[in-house]
């Protein structure tokens, strides 16, 4: 072979490898991104699930204006998304979520705040 045909190999293989590290980089990315877009629908649901629970009288299973006693619902405590953890005050509730994938090495974490009139979520990492 001659000189300029092992140049083009060369360089073929270096055009090669930095496509596929591209690649392997915008798919990791956007596998975040649909995690934290996950997350944050996820916790979206829990906060009006909790805002039902304060809304409904205490009759008919509701809080009476009270979070107090509000749970997480067992098969929503964890999703595909992340797992959810909720703390509990008689106004206001804190929900982390905590996804399933890494970002520079540590798991997503998103904040929800909710009370009985707004959910504020919040991006931890």
């Amino acid at each position: 072979m001659g000189q300029q045909q092992l140049l083009l190999i060369v360089l073929g293989v270096i055009v090669v490898g930095i496509a596929v590290v591209v690649g392997f980089n915008m798919f990791s990315a956007n596998a975040v991104s649909s995690n934290r877009d996950g997350i944050v629908a996820d916790l979206n649901n829990l906060g009006a699930m909790a805002q039902q629970y304060w809304r409904k009288p205490g009759a008919m299973g509701g809080g009476d204006r009270t979070f107090t006693n509000w749970t997480i619902p067992s098969k929503t405590d964890t999703t595909p998304n992340g797992t959810y953890a909720a703390t509990v005050a008689a106004q206001s509730i804190t929900i982390v979520g905590t996804g399933t994938e890494k970002y520079n090495g540590n798991p997503l974490k998103h904040t929800a705040t909710v009370s009985p009139f707004s959910i504020t979520i919040a991006q931890t990492n």
